[in-house]
């Protein structure tokens, strides 16, 4: 409806431009930072009881808190008046780390890491894994209907988009071609111009909302 898909910087910006919206920004950022930090400590220390989560949950905190802690000083960037447009930045770094020695394998494995992501978030939607981490003792039974739910459908949306991204970047390097890698923007857009792309990407839009509310929701019911 004459909008257009973005990528986490213009997702900024749109907050900047709203009234009020630098408040707003201070804010996001600071709860970006927040959760870095949360996930950066984590990866260092591991949670529940006697420090029980494996190598695998502890790097996955690792690199959650390096992604948040880079969209977070995109929002800082923003706010200083500084931040440029991240348009074309996957294609560009995709076509900086092809002309390294080996490198349309690093981008492959770079493109099936990803991927890899997209079937963890899909397990974890399926197998409502999530459970685990939630205190469902303390939730009302509509309080679990809907957390389960929103969770589920949100976790399938992110396979979907990381999955999308990572097809992208195999391509890139399968075709040697630095221009096929796109991110979440250009993932939304391959998936917008295909056979009933709208209805298409109103789903998964409708899934990330659901993902945004089982995160809210998980503010209040995850055990730390």
């Amino acid at each position: 409806a004459g909008g257009k898909t973005t990528d986490q910087s213009g997702a900024l910006r749109t907050i900047a431009h709203q009234p009020f919206g630098e408040v707003l920004l201070v804010l996001v950022a600071i709860g970006l930072a927040g959760y870095a930090l949360w996930r950066f400590l984590h990866a260092l220390l591991g949670h529940g009881p006697e420090r029980s989560d494996s190598g695998f949950d502890r790097v996955a905190a690792l690199g959650s808190g390096i992604a948040y802690g880079a969209i977070c000083a995109v929002a800082v960037e923003i706010l200083l008046g500084s931040g440029s447009s991240t348009s074309g930045r996957p294609s560009k770094a995709t076509a900086g780390a092809l002309g390294w020695p080996g490198g349309p394998w690093l981008v492959g494995i770079a493109g099936a890491l990803l991927i890899g992501i997209a079937l963890y978030q899909l397990y974890r939607g399926l197998s409502q894994d999530f459970l685990k981490d939630a205190k469902t003792e303390k939730m009302s039974d509509a309080v679990r209907k809907w957390y389960k739910l929103a969770a589920t459908c949100g976790h399938i949306a992110r396979a979907v988009v990381f999955g999308l991204v990572g097809v992208f970047v195999i391509k890139a390097a399968v075709d040697f071609n630095p221009s096929k890698a796109v991110g979440l923007d250009g993932a939304l857009a391959k998936l917008a111009h295909q056979s009933y792309g709208s209805a298409l990407l109103g789903i998964v839009a409708a899934g990330l909302v659901a993902f945004a509310l089982y995160s809210l929701a998980d503010a209040r019911y995850r055990k730390i």
